[in-house]
This record gives structure tokens, C-alpha cells and sequence, in this order.
């Protein structure tokens, strides 16, 4: 059976938020859009996750995708930072639920090492690579953006097993039957 899916990725924010579409047909990765939703001139929190569930549940009703990949957030300093980036992906969550879209999370760090092979990589050489793989004529301004397309690709190359998803190996063997081409010794 020939895969065929869209799958929608979010770079969650409370000032910018970053979306991607890309479309799955067979083995072939098309870009369908990607850009921001700006929230930094609404008044309060609250306006800003109204807004952000709105233009996700838009982007979901225009797009349709069946699947979401969200980026997870990552641990600072700025407890204040955390919780309100926290709400931002909840509602993004949410939003997804409400439309039976499934959703898995995925880490700073595993994103960019699906992008760069590199975990440390910067926001520029994940867009750098995903301009590369797109053939995008220029990267965008706000690289939040491009932040969002990474997600959906990264969910791709990770064939949708994210956090939540992941398989957990009992033991070694287990490892090994659930991972065969780790194995330099299988036969192809």
C-alpha cells in the first residue's frame, strides 16, 4: 500500500509560532506550506492561546492533515517562559484532539539531529538543510517557520514514533528483534 498522508508540524510560541504541511506520497516528500502566526500584539496570555487554537484549528481545516508533530518543550531557566510555552502546546494539542488528529511530540535536539544529523545544530542550519531539501529559493525572515517544517519532517524520518510513541526494548534481545537494521551482522 502506498503511503499518503499530509502531516502538520508546530513550532509552539506565545510571540511566534511556526507551522509546516508537508504532503507524504509513496516514498516522496512534497512541501505544501509553511510559514508564522504572530501573537505579540495581543494584549494578554489568554488572547494569545485563544488565537493559537483558532489558526491551528484553521490550518487543520485547510489542510487536513492526519497527523501532527509538535515540538516539545525544552527545560529553561525562566519558569514563567516554560509554563506559558507549555500552555502554547497544549492548546496546539488540543486543537489536534478536537479534529481526531493524532499527535506526538518530539525533542529540540531529536528534530535537529533528524534535520543536521547534528543535535546541537542552530536554528540556521536547520533551515540551511531544509532549504537544501525543499529547493526553497531563499529561507524565511522568521525562522520559527522553518522551525515548524522540521517537526513534520522530523516526524517523518521517525516514521511518527515520538515521545509518546516510542517502543522500549525489555532487554537486548528484545532490542535487537526490534531493531534489525542496527545490526551489522543481519543478513540483507
Amino acid at each position: 500500500m502506498v503511503e499518503d498522508k499530509i502531516i502538520l508540524g508546530i513550532d509552539p510560541g506565545t510571540t511566534i509560532m511556526g507551522y509546516g504541511i508537508i504532503h507524504i506520497k509513496g516514498k516522496q516528500m512534497h512541501l505544501i506550506n509553511f510559514g508564522v502566526i504572530h501573537l505579540s500584539k495581543l494584549a494578554t496570555h489568554p488572547d494569545k492561546l485563544k488565537r493559537i487554537f483558532e489558526r491551528v484549528d484553521a490550518i487543520i481545516q485547510e489542510y487536513k492533515p492526519d497527523e501532527m508533530a509538535i515540538e516539545a518543550p525544552f527545560f529553561g531557566k525562566n519558569v514563567q517562559s516554560m509554563l506559558k510555552l507549555g500552555r502554547a502546546q497544549g492548546v496546539c494539542i488540543a486543537a489536534s484532539l478536537n479534529r481526531n488528529i493524532p499527535f506526538e511530540e518530539y525533542a529540540p535536539r531529536r528534530i535537529k539531529q533528524a534535520i543536521t544529523g547534528k543535535g546541537s545544530a542552530s536554528k540556521e542550519q536547520v533551515a540551511g538543510m531544509l532549504q537544501s531539501l525543499f529547493n526553497l529559493k531563499e529561507i524565511p525572515k522568521n525562522l520559527d517557520a522553518t522551525d515548524g517544517l522540521a517537526a513534520a519532517v522530523c516526524h517523518y524520518y521517525s516514521k511518527g514514533r515520538g515521545e509518546h510513541n516510542k517502543t522500549k526494548a525489555s532487554n537486548w534481545k528484545a532490542f535487537v528483534n526490534q531493531n534489525p537494521n542496527r545490526n551489522k551482522n543481519s543478513k540483507k
